[in-house]
């Protein structure tokens, strides 16, 4: 995931996302978390837990469009049929298919739940407020679920050196605090909807839950 980050590309990537069918590209898909995956290297160390792991599930995503059987992985909708038809996919507890692409995209997909709720209280909060308030409010109502106590914590502790709203708005790359709240405020809807559709997707074949 090297160069630095750019909200723009992570804007065009999930504008094209999402098809006429309303089906999840998942060649955008990766590219979107690309630079998201750059957005949380650009903090430090303070992210590391969650951009490495996120960084792992994406080049296991790219192995899998990449692969032999990369025409069934075009998209979401597509690979959720292709793995659960042809017995892929662990559903109820860990065994011979530790990355699946269905259980790959779901840790995706939790990390992507909680980037836009954290972007979303960027973009809406007052100049002055607490990133660190924010993200931790963000992470409790998404990815702390999923995550042991001791990893909680230790995500917390590190909420707490979090930077100003200023200089997160800086780190988008885009121009002034204003350019960036605007752009954040064309780009949220479409991450919205691609996670919507995975939500929806994910449900309906009873995959929210895997082990």
């Amino acid at each position: 995931a090297a160069g630095a980050f750019s909200l723009r590309e992570v804007l065009g990537a999930f504008q094209s996302c999402v098809s006429e069918r309303r089906e999840v590209l998942l060649g955008p898909y990766l590219r979107g978390w690309r630079g998201l995956v750059r957005f949380l290297q650009s903090l430090g160390a303070i992210f590391a837990f969650i951009s490495k792991d996120a960084l792992a599930k994406v080049q296991i995503m790219e192995g899998h469009c990449g692969g032999e059987q990369g025409q069934h992985y075009e998209s979401l909708q597509a690979m959720v049929n292709y793995e659960l038809d042809n017995g892929l996919v662990d559903l109820r507890r860990r065994g011979a298919h530790p990355e699946s692409g269905c259980r790959t995209v779901l840790r995706l997909h939790r990390a992507l739940r909680w980037l836009q709720l954290f972007l979303e209280g960027l973009r809406a909060a007052p100049p002055d407020s607490s990133t660190s308030a924010i993200c931790t409010d963000s992470y409790n109502a998404s990815l702390a679920a999923h995550h042991p106590w001791v990893v909680r914590k230790a995500a917390t502790m590190a909420f707490c050196a979090l930077p100003s709203r200023s200089a997160f708005l800086e780190i988008m790359n885009v121009g002034s605090t204003e350019e960036a709240v605007a752009m954040l405020g064309e780009a949220l809807p479409h991450i919205s909807e691609v996670y919507g559709i995975t939500q929806e997707l994910f449900a309906q074949h009873q995959l929210l839950d895997l082990p």
